[in-house]
């Protein structure tokens, strides 16, 4: 599995950040939700497109948060 995208909420502690990652295996996408950092709980999603997987990265991006990219992209 290799991991493409990697956004944050630009907050740091376990109870405020919020990370959300895009990886892909082949031709399936999947996209990881995660809440309080490295040790935090994850939700994921699998998906059969790539646009379907950004569709729902843009949809957890939403918010009140500034999200970051941490890998230099952009959505």
């Amino acid at each position: 599995m290799e991991q493409r995208k990697h956004w944050w909420n630009g907050k740091w502690g376990r109870l405020a950040r919020r990370d959300v990652y895009l990886r892909a295996d082949a031709d399936q996408w999947f996209v990881e939700q995660r809440a309080g950092g490295a040790e935090g709980v994850s939700r994921f999603y699998e998906y059969d497109s790539e646009d379907e997987a950004y569709e729902a990265v843009r949809a957890l991006l939403t918010g009140p948060d500034d999200w970051r990219p941490l890998d230099g992209s952009a959505i």
